[in-house]
């Protein structure tokens, strides 16, 4: 009897919805379990599936702890993380299973870097109030001093991390004639300084409290974690305004609602949180922040773009080959 046997596809179990194309892509090439509820994985449900996939396909809502880790089978040897930030995986313990781990960096870096430049433009200018005030029919006509608020040109931006997104974020802000400060754990190469006019701060004490705004683009790790406490908050000038596009736990959340109230801190924009889906209920009561859902990413292309990238990764990891995004752990 003649014939060629079928190679075995390798099965794929994947936590959350992702672009219906990026799905109907992996269902012809793997052999693939997806999550058409889109409700987050529960830690036993995590436990289930990396006992019995080849490859997991998680997001930034699955915490992937040592617990977790400790149960995978053996013939779990890849993570292709949907997402650049990789803080919700254990990587100690994915070292040591000999689990290799690839993430989607790059294609989230423009989208972040506009939504973190709309936060920045809408704060000083009290557009969220204003669209409040709008809605509830409160607004009685214009008048010369109705919400006032502060002018963005020839102001001062100082950017915590200074990667990707913290360079776009700079060459966004200098369009709008908006000097850019930068601290990093070392000097960005020459020619991106000069190139973006930016001047770097060693200290990052010294940075917080001569900035009109502060954006917050560094990874959390468990040095960053609280990076922005109470202490270094109270650094912040009266009329400066906050925005954090990276990570909740990098900042103090009930340091800086409290200091918002008092109007220590002019104003905050966030896109991330500390426990999410849940808020502060601290933030929710105040009108001089901007609250938005982690949506920093959320545009079709960019999801797509991901989606591509955890196809090629695994695809180039089954062929036995280096994948493209590897995370060196």
């Amino acid at each position: 009897m003649s014939g060629t046997s079928k190679v075995k596809r390798p099965v794929v179990i994947v936590t959350r919805r992702l672009p219906d194309n990026v799905e109907t892509r992996m269902a012809e090439l793997f052999n693939v379990t997806l999550n058409l509820t889109d409700k987050p994985y529960t830690k036993k449900q995590l436990i289930e599936a990396v006992k019995v996939a080849d490859v997991l396909v998680p997001t930034v809502t699955d915490q992937i702890d040592a617990d977790v880790i400790a149960q995978a089978g053996d013939q779990l040897k890849l993570i292709a993380n949907f997402g650049a930030g990789v803080d919700h995986i254990d990587l100690k313990a994915l070292s040591e299973k000999k689990i290799i781990l690839t993430n989607t960096p790059g294609v989230l870096t423009e989208d972040t870097a506009s939504l973190a430049m709309a936060l920045l433009l809408s704060v000083p200018r009290r557009m969220f109030e204003g669209e409040k005030i709008l809605r509830s029919g409160e607004w009685t006509g214009w008048t010369p001093t109705f919400l006032m608020g502060h002018r963005i040109q020839g102001k001062r931006l100082g950017i915590i991390g200074m990667g990707r997104i913290g360079q776009a974020i700079a060459r966004r802000a200098r369009a709008f004639d908006i000097s850019v400060h930068y601290h990093n754990r070392t000097p960005v190469p020459h020619h991106i300084e000069e190139d973006l006019e930016a001047t770097y701060w060693k200290n990052l004490d010294e940075m917080m409290g001569r900035m009109d705004f502060v954006s917050v683009n560094c990874p959390l790790t468990k040095e960053t974690q609280h990076l922005l406490d109470r202490k270094r908050l109270k650094r912040m000038q009266p009329h400066a305004v906050l925005i954090n596009t990276a990570r909740g736990e990098i900042i103090d959340e009930n340091a800086l609602a409290e200091l918002l109230e008092m109007n220590h801190i002019a104003g905050a924009g966030l896109d991330v949180f500390e426990e999410e889906p849940s808020i502060n209920p601290k933030l929710l009561e105040l009108n001089n922040v901007v609250l938005l859902p982690h949506m920093g990413s959320a545009t079709i292309e960019a999801r797509v773009e991901m989606g591509e990238k955890v196809l090629i990764n695994i695809r180039t990891f089954m062929d036995n080959h280096r994948p493209p995004d590897r995370v060196l752990i």
